[in-house]
């Protein structure tokens, strides 16, 4: 599903930093991902490269065969519309939209209408009883289910997660990271997510470990 070649970033400035140095892994289509490392070893950068937020300053990415970094500004975000998903740490839900809004707003953006499916996947994540609740009158937990949901939305072939449970207490965290599980064993999705908390490992099939922008080693995790 995802295939990295040599992936390099580096920020310019006065004194330019190297946040990848030359990453190349795979990732197979069904797979449950982790990519854990200390502070600063480029986790959060490496999934901006995948997830299509960011441009590399060298190497390659192909998803699902595709090349993604030769695709025009415009297919690019198409690309991303359509077929990535993503959940963030903050939740980034807009607070005037209902929750079931803000499920169908990727649907509306992607393709000019509601597909459907928002009510769906609400009920899917345990909230079907919040479709019209506001953000602001939701938990954080219940405000992260949201935002699963609406990663969901359009189908996507990759789901992308930046610490989705660091803003969550624990029992909140528990329930997040069994969803993924459950959408990952249960409907195939793949995901990718980033996280620091050791005990995320026992969720995911494997654990690409960074250190200092490198691959230090790739892990598979017992069932």
């Amino acid at each position: 599903m995802i295939l990295v070649s040599q992936l390099e970033k580096t920020y310019g400035g006065r004194v330019p930093t190297r946040a990848l140095g030359g990453v190349s892994f795979d990732i197979a289509k069904g797979e449950f991902v982790a990519i854990m490392g200390r502070s600063g070893s480029g986790k959060s950068t490496l999934l901006h490269q995948l997830g299509l937020l960011d441009r590399p300053t060298a190497g390659g990415i192909a998803i699902d065969g595709t090349d993604v970094l030769a695709l025009s500004e415009t297919a690019r975000t198409l690309f991303r519309l359509r077929s990535l998903g993503y959940v963030f740490q903050e939740y980034a839900l807009i607070s005037e939209l209902t929750a079931l809004e803000n499920v169908d707003l990727p649907a509306r953006v992607a393709d000019g209408r509601s597909n459907g499916r928002a009510r769906e996947l609400l009920e899917l994540v345990g909230l079907g009883d919040r479709l019209h609740h506001y953000p602001d009158e939701l938990s954080g937990g219940e405000q992260q289910r949201v935002a699963i949901a609406r990663a969901l939305v359009n189908q996507p072939k990759i789901i992308f997660a930046d610490e989705p449970t660091a803003n969550l207490d624990s029992v909140s965290a528990k329930m997040v990271l069994e969803l993924f599980r459950r959408l990952n064993r249960g409907l195939g999705q793949t995901i990718v997510m980033v996280t620091h908390e050791p005990d995320d490992m026992r969720y995911v099939n494997r654990v690409i470990w960074l250190k200092d922008g490198l691959v230090e080693k790739i892990a598979g995790v017992a069932p």
